[in-house]
């Protein structure tokens, strides 16, 4: 095999990918813009490319090549080489796929276009019963998906479908991280309780309108990083983050006249993600070197914005002046260490994407001991809201009024996406350890902060993380940037100290 051939194979690696990223464009262009009388014939052309990009890539010719590669040493003898992490992407990928039958792939897809849709119509509705005969299907076809891929001895359904998220995870070793982090959280909310001290919501509760609003996080997302001649932000039930490559990444967020700073976290979560895709490497798109490491490292990216950047006393020394410009004397009895105060209150709530930094994780332990018993058969789809209710009493102190705020709430579900919840988490504790890493590195971030200067920051996160594709999986990453495997010590003492400073613990 020569250099031609692994570029012959890299070629075709491409082609498949512009099928991929054309289906990503049609399913952006589903949760924003098209009618809803389109969904049934936007199933079928979203199943006609997956079943296509399966089929052309599971082909014979594909394992030849890839084999090919693999005999010839000086293409793999470094493996960190982008060459070299392109064929081991490629094998792993492609081994995984073969697994899957071309019929599953295309009803999986069918399924699923149709399944949100309805989602979004029944939490709009606050129907669970109109939702409930899409996502049986989708489990069944979850667990069909499973049973092909398979899982090691000991291990679970939930393994098979975790590793497409996240290459290595299980639920036991999942487990091994939320069981004594969960401990930990639940007694540093109820020290924060215990202090009696109210933090009021100053953020949220003020009637704004919503173009305002609209220009304010754009404003904060361009300033912090994203580049909108490469990029958009749209309006969607949930928000997320998509497109087609680096040069066209499509980001969603969502607005409420009376709630701010939930407009701001969304976008400034989704714009995590969004920089990320923007700065990985231009000379590699198409490519498996070219995209990111996995869900929890993005995740990461995601939550470090949101909170380590967006919940820092530093940055409302910046952003509150700023938003005199676009709600006038909407705020003129709010000063900055408020503001600051205001987003980072500790109040047990429903809405996953609305909670505070602290009790978000209990949200991901819940969901991710759903999911496990949904694919186990130990949950009924038809008892999914009853298990949702008790489990949201029991671990946060609060009823569920309807299932639109229960368990409808999140859109992953109607994707056929479990196994993924956990990432959240997992990437919380790796945005503490990166986090820690860039101050000791950057050094006094806050006067950066303060300036409104986020460059360093993302120029450090660009070299460290997002320039490196998937040279690293996720725990040699961490180990490369930070000289040690993933730590929960850096996410508790981060919480424990930023707390301290609100409530005075």
């Amino acid at each position: 095999m020569t250099a031609s051939s692994y570029e012959t194979l890299m070629a075709e690696v491409r082609e498949i990918d512009l099928i991929g990223s054309t289906a990503g464009l049609l399913s952006w262009d589903q949760e924003t813009m098209m009618p809803a009388a389109g969904v049934p014939y936007r199933s079928k052309q979203t199943s006609l490319l997956s079943r296509l990009r399966h089929e052309r890539f599971t082909s014979p010719r594909m394992g030849t090549l890839i084999a090919a590669c693999e005999d010839e040493p000086e293409l793999v003898a470094d493996p960190l080489t982008p060459t070299a992490v392109n064929l081991r992407e490629l094998r792993r990928d492609y081994d995984r796929a073969l697994k899957l039958p071309s019929s599953l792939v295309a009803e999986f897809s069918r399924v699923s276009s149709v399944a949100r849709h309805e989602w979004a119509a029944a939490r709009r509705a606050g129907d669970y019963s109109r939702f409930k005969p899409h996502l049986k299907r989708l489990i069944e076809l979850l667990n069909r998906k499973a049973e092909c891929f398979g899982w090691p001895e000991g291990g679970e359904r939930w393994d098979a479908l975790a590793e497409g998220f996240e290459p290595g995870m299980t639920a036991k070793g999942v487990e091994a991280v939320f069981n004594p982090l969960r401990p930990r959280l639940v007694t540093l909310i109820q020290r924060v309780h215990q202090t009696g001290r109210q933090v009021p919501d100053h953020i949220n509760g003020r009637s704004l309108p919503i173009d305002a609003q609209q220009r304010f996080v754009r404003n904060v997302a361009e300033r912090i990083g994203f580049d909108f001649n490469r990029g958009r932000l749209d309006v969607s039930a949930h928000p997320f983050c998509g497109g087609t490559h680096r040069d066209d990444v499509r980001m969603t967020t969502r607005f409420t006249t009376d709630k701010l700073g939930d407009s701001l976290g969304s976008t400034m979560h989704e714009t995590g993600h969004g920089i990320y895709n923007q700065s990985l490497p231009a000379e590699h798109v198409g490519e498996p070197f070219g995209r990111a490491v996995g869900l929890s490292i993005h995740e990461s990216q995601s939550r470090l914005w949101e909170n380590f950047v967006g919940r820092r006393r530093s940055f409302w020394q910046w952003c509150r002046p700023l938003m005199d410009e676009y709600f006038g004397e909407a705020f003129s009895d709010l000063g900055p260490e408020d503001a600051w105060a205001s987003m980072n209150r500790v109040e047990p709530g429903l809405i996953r994407i609305e909670a505070d930094e602290t009790t978000y994780n209990l949200h991901i332990m819940i969901r991710f001991e759903l999911e496990r018993r949904l694919l186990a058969g130990d949950l009924g789809v038809d008892d999914l809201p009853a298990a949702w209710n008790e489990a949201y009493l029991n671990d946060l102190g609060v009823e569920v009024p309807g299932d639109a705020d229960g368990c409808m709430q999140d859109v992953h579900w109607s994707l056929g996406a479990m196994g993924y919840f956990p990432t959240y988490t997992m990437g919380n504790l790796y945005a503490a350890q990166f986090f820690e890493q860039a101050q000791s590195e950057l050094g006094d971030v806050d006067d950066m902060f303060t300036r409104g200067d986020f460059t360093p920051l993302r120029q450090w996160l660009t070299d460290r993380i997002y320039s490196q594709g998937r040279r690293y999986l996720s725990e040699d990453l961490c180990r490369h940037i930070t000289g040690s495997g993933l730590r929960p010590e850096p996410l508790l003492d981060h919480l424990e100290s930023r707390l301290g400073e609100v409530y005075g613990l």
